[in-house]
This record gives structure tokens, sequence and C-alpha cells, in this order.
């Protein structure tokens, strides 16, 4: 297969400790899964053809983006009828280990059968979580199975539009999902042992993943579930807050992660619904600003970068997704980019780069002061939607036939 071709306090520490393992990318938008990267010093000066290949692979189906952890990158893809975590050199491409489990998704709709769901590297260990809920942890060194179940056959929730797409949560040696079944809308699970360690609310599951936040001086896991936002204790489940935010029509889906900024969240579903800031404090949730007009994103998270959000604005299944930069306290359009296509970002080394549906990378400048491309490549085919990594100067990048890895070291 393989071919070459020559914030919140805790948050600040895991960003931390992340750069100090060599600026990996374990999980889904990155070390603190804020589309950030602390990585500086790259090249931004591409050659007409783009930036340097390194590697490519050949991938099975899925949206599932890669994650990596020193020299190791995780591939979740579906080959035949098995769902395969694969472990390869992030230098080199060549493939360490695979590890693979018979699955019987299949797409309602006639869209891609593999896995949605990115991988989560931590503490030596691969969580995936595949599109029939096929919930597992791999040993990251050797590919051997530490555990496996099943959340359909275990929670049985009702069967979501597009197969399951949450990326599971770490944080102190437990998961986190939204499974999306009555009493276990979200579950907490031993990382360990795959064991429920508590479940909270009967909210059915979106496509969006959990990120983790504080408020009022505690630390929460934060969710956008189908039924809207969620704040809850991750010792025990209890809310913190909660506030429904959702499409007004049940033909929909939500699946950006929130944003969150210190006490605020942002959140963003699209469907004549739009995006939302609210505040969350003393016990009280506060509507700072709430339109459809700002910053609609139908499915990927949008990237804080100083005090403007950057994100794609509009319906990517209909073809009317544009690029935009909106202030964050207030909702402001402050500029629109047309035809850009839904895109996932990543703010890095000033600027921000954006891997758009059409496989395109772009690099623009973070500012509120007008749209300011720096430089496009194509690298992938369109259809592109898995999000990309970006450690140690590679870009990793992948559609539904090939991973690519591209070099952005100077």
């Amino acid at each position: 297969m393989f071919r070459s071709i020559c914030g919140p306090a805790f948050a600040l520490v895991l960003a931390l400790a992340a750069a100090a393992r060599g600026a990996d990318w374990p999980q889904l938008h990155g070390p603190a899964r804020d589309g950030r990267s602390a990585e500086t010093g790259l090249n931004w000066d591409w050659a007409p053809g783009g930036p340097k290949p390194v590697w490519t692979f050949d991938a099975g189906r899925g949206w599932a983006g890669p994650a990596v952890s020193g020299d190791r990158l995780i591939l979740f893809h579906r080959v035949g009828d098995d769902e395969v975590v694969a472990c390869l050199d992030a230098a080199t491409g060549k493939e360490k280990w695979a590890a693979k489990y018979p699955t019987k998704y299949k797409d309602d709709f006639g869209f891609d059968d593999g896995p949605r769901a990115t991988p989560t590297i931590a503490d030596g260990a691969v969580y995936t979580l595949g599109a029939d809920a096929d919930f597992t942890a791999t040993d990251l060194a050797t590919g051997k199975t530490l555990w496996a179940r099943n959340l359909m056959a275990d929670y049985r929730p009702p069967k979501g539009f597009f197969g399951v797409a949450c990326s599971p949560l770490v944080r102190d040696k437990k998961l986190y999902v939204n499974v999306g079944a009555k009493g276990a809308g979200v579950v907490c699970f031993d990382a360990a042992t795959g064991k429920e360690v508590w479940k909270s609310t009967d909210d059915g599951a979106s496509y969006s993943s959990p990120v983790l936040g504080e408020f009022d001086g505690k630390p929460a896991v934060v969710f956008l579930t189908r039924t809207g936002l969620r704040v809850l204790d991750p010792a025990n489940g209890k809310s913190m807050y909660d506030f429904p935010w959702r499409p007004r029509i049940s033909s929909s889906v939500q699946a950006a992660s929130p944003v969150v900024w210190k006490d605020e969240v942002f959140l963003t579903v699209s469907y004549d619904t739009g995006g939302l800031l609210a505040r969350l404090k003393g016990g009280q949730v506060e509507e700072v600003w709430s339109n459809d007009k700002s910053l609609s994103s139908q499915y990927n998270t949008p990237v804080r970068v100083g005090d403007y959000l950057y994100g794609t604005h509009g319906r990517s299944d209909a073809g009317a997704a544009l690029l935009r930069c909106v202030a964050w306290k207030t909702g402001e359009v402050k500029w629109s980019e047309p035809k850009f296509g839904g895109a996932s970002l990543i703010a890095v080394d000033g600027g921000l780069i954006a891997l758009n549906e059409g496989g395109e990378l772009v690099r623009f400048d973070a500012t509120p002061d007008g749209y300011k491309e720096r430089a496009r490549a194509t690298l992938l085919a369109k259809g592109t939607r898995p999000a990309p990594a970006l450690a140690n100067g590679r870009l990793y990048a992948r559609d539904s036939k090939q991973l690519v890895c591209v070099s952005l070291k100077k």
C-alpha cells in the first residue's frame, strides 16, 4: 500500500505537554482540541506545485482524520468489510502494524461506509469509535487490542443519519462519548478497561465531538449533543450548564465542536439556526449574541485567533459555503471569501491554513482586515472532508482514497 515520493488552566497544561513531546497531534483538532498548533518557522513560500510531498499511503474508506504521537501516525479506515486501525511511521509512511475487526455498517444514503471519528491517542493507547459504534482500545506500541465493545449493542441508541462520528475525549484516564441513548446520552468510560463509570442525560447523539472547559473554577466536559449544549462534571456526569441549541428541522446534523474561551462557549449548527456565543457563570447561561447571519457552519469547527473567529459559513452540501472572519464578542462579520467551500482550519505560525473539500491547502492571514491569501496548492481529490493533522513540520491529510504527507519545514 505504501509508495514513497521523496484557555483554561488544564487546557494550557495539555498544550504545553504536547509541545514538550515534539508537537504531537494526538486527536481531533490538535493537542487542546482547539485547532491551534504551537509550531513556528514553517515554510509558507511554496513552489508552484505546492509544499513538498514526503509520502502517500493508499487509504480505505472513511472520514476519520489522522492522529500523530511521536513517530507514529494512526490511520483509521475501512478496507473491504473490516475497520482497520493502522499505525504508520510518521516520517516514512511505512506500516508498523494494523489491527482490524469486521463491520457491517452500511450508509443509508449511499455515502461513505467507513469510520467517521478521528482516533484519540493518550497514555500509550489508541481509542477508536467506528461508524457502527465499535469502541476499541489498541496498544500504540504493538497493535494489541486492549479491550473492545459495541455501544449500539450495549446501549441501543437510535441509528443516526450518517453513523457514529464522536471522537472520544480523554481526561484523567477516562473517556467521554456522546452515545445518544435514553439514560445514556453521554457516557464516561474507564480508559484502561472500557467499563462504564457513569452515564448522564437522555440526549441523542450529534456528530460533534466534546472538548474540555473550566467554569466557575471547576473542570468540565463540554458537549454539543442533538439537544444542545451540555456542560457536565467529569467526575460524575452531573449537569453544570445546559442550553438548547439545535437545528429547527429533523433532517440536519450538528457536527462542529464547541469552541471554549474562558467562561464563554461558541456553538454553530447551520440549518437556519446559526451561531451562538454564551457566557456561563454563576449557574446562569447568558446569551451574548446569536443569529444565522454571522457564522453558520454545517460541519467544520471554527478556530479562535485573538478576538476573532475564522470558519466556514453556509451549507457545504449545497455548494454555498464561504470562508469568514467574525468578531468573537459581537458576531460582526469582518470579511467573507465566497466560493471557498467547507474547510478544516488550523491556526499556526501567525496565520491559518485551510484544507477545503476541493482538496486544496490554502494559507491565509489571521487578520480582520480583509482576506489575504498567501499560498494555495491542490493536495487531494474533491470530496476531502476528514480533518488534517499537523505535527513536527509535516501536514497529514486524506481523502477517500489516499493519505498524503507534505513537508512544511523550511
